[in-house]
Formats: structure tokens, C-alpha cells, sequence
């Protein structure tokens, strides 16, 4: 929580108790989470408390949003404070599950990108995987 409450600050906000109630119920579910899943978790929080403070938490780099095809993104704590992952998203129900990629695949990924910086000059700062089809449930 320290490094959420200085991130936070480093954009001139204030580490609130709302702002941290978000960031307990995303580093307390094992995948990205709505809205509806955070009031959930929260209660005591107020719907549009959450959006505002969401907007907050993505401008400080502590929380990403995941946009799926569905009506709902998700929600979870950004990648440097839980560690490196990728998402397995349903088109079916949208549901959003973190999977960890096998290595070599990660080390594929890193020399694409390698190779991609020697041609263009762009240099990554980090990459995300998702992959799209339907979930044990409804395949």
C-alpha cells in the first residue's frame, strides 16, 4: 500500500480510504474484476465513487483496465506491482482470467521486440498477451 498511496500522490491526489478500499478488493481477487465485482467486495462504497476513483487509480498507474467485447471492462492492479501475466478472455461471457505465458514464448516476445526497436527505433516498455475465445464454460 505504500507504493499505491505514493503513486497516487505523485499526481497530486490524496490516497483516500475510497481509493484504497478499490486497490484491497483488486489485490485481493486471483483476476480482473467489474465494477459490480468491486461493490461487491467494497460495500460501503458508492458506485459513482468507484468510476471517479478509478479514473485516479489509472491516472496513477496503480489500476488498468481491461476492455473486452462485453458491456463491462475489468479491473486490476497494474502489472509492476503484481508481476508480469496475460489474459484469457471469453467471447462468450467476458469473463477475464490471468495466465502466465510459458517462457519461450516470453523470450520470443522480448526478441520481436528487440528486433523491432533495431528497425524503428521504438522501444518497448512492456507488452500484454490476450488471448480470445470462449471458457471451459462455454465452450
Amino acid at each position: 500500500m505504500t507504493e499505491v498511496s505514493e503513486r497516487i500522490s505523485r499526481t497530486g491526489q490524496r490516497p483516500t480510504r475510497n481509493r484504497l478500499a478499490i486497490v484491497e478488493a483488486l489485490h485481493a481477487s486471483p483476476r480482473p474484476i467489474t465494477i459490480h465485482e468491486i461493490l461487491e467486495a467494497q460495500p460501503q462504497l458508492a458506485q459513482s465513487s468507484v468510476y471517479r476513483n478509478l479514473v485516479v487509480l489509472e491516472q496513477a498507474r496503480t489500476v488498468r483496465r481491461i476492455v473486452t467485447d462485453h458491456e463491462f471492462a475489468r479491473y486490476e492492479l497494474a502489472e509492476d506491482l503484481t508481476g508480469h501475466h496475460h489474459h484469457l478472455i471469453c467471447v462468450e461471457c467476458g469473463a477475464v482470467e490471468d495466465v502466465a505465458a510459458p517462457a519461450g514464448l516470453e523470450r520470443s516476445v522480448h526478441n520481436a521486440a528487440e528486433q523491432i526497436a533495431r528497425s524503428t527505433g521504438f522501444r518497448t516498455e512492456h507488452h500484454r498477451i490476450d488471448l480470445l475465445g470462449r471458457c471451459k464454460q462455454c465452450a
